[in-house]
């Protein structure tokens, strides 16, 4: 199954279908009957609600997922029942790629100072603050390549075929 991102998943059209996402885990919450894990990829500000239900896996297979754990869920994407989000999903299957030792690993759900996450460069694009600066610079960087390549590429291709008859002045090399 093709992967999904996040930031393309509110799609109302998508509600019902069968859905594949990964990425790192942001906070995980529950009770004996149900685990919520809050999800994001990197590509939005907003995180995705995955749902386990307790009956489909054990307690075994989700002890592994905490903040900072790498997963590649596959589930239906259905409207979400609670407050704060618009749709969810219904985990089938879970498969964690990395996990992360919540004893070490250094971002947790609290805010982290600038300081702080100059010395774990690593791990800057994981937070809020950064992925939405990278996101903005990507958008940037990508508008000025397609206007140098659409706009500019054009004008100087016109130019071009105008040098090839006009002649520089002898004035203009001294």
């Amino acid at each position: 199954m093709k992967r999904t991102k996040i930031s393309e998943i509110w799609a109302p059209e998508l509600i019902g279908t069968d859905v594949c996402v990964k990425g790192w885990v942001r906070t995980r919450r529950g009770n004996k009957h149900v685990q919520f894990v809050a999800l994001n990829d990197g590509s939005t500000i907003k995180n995705l609600q995955i749902v386990f239900d307790m009956e489909k896996f054990s307690d075994e297979d989700l002890k592994p997922i905490t903040t900072g754990a790498s997963i590649h869920v596959e589930g239906k994407l259905v409207e979400s029942q609670g407050k704060g989000q618009t749709a969810e999903v219904q985990a089938e299957t879970l498969e964690i790629y990395g996990t992360a030792d919540p004893e070490t690993y250094p971002l947790q759900k609290k805010g982290h100072t600038l300081e702080f996450l100059r010395e774990k460069a690593h791990l800057r694009p994981r937070t809020n603050t950064f992925g939405a600066v990278l996101r903005i610079r990507h958008t940037l960087a990508y508008a000025i390549h397609k206007f140098f390549t659409t706009v500019v590429s054009s004008i100087s291709t016109r130019r071009s075929s105008h040098r090839a008859t006009a002649r520089v002045p002898a004035r203009c090399f001294k």
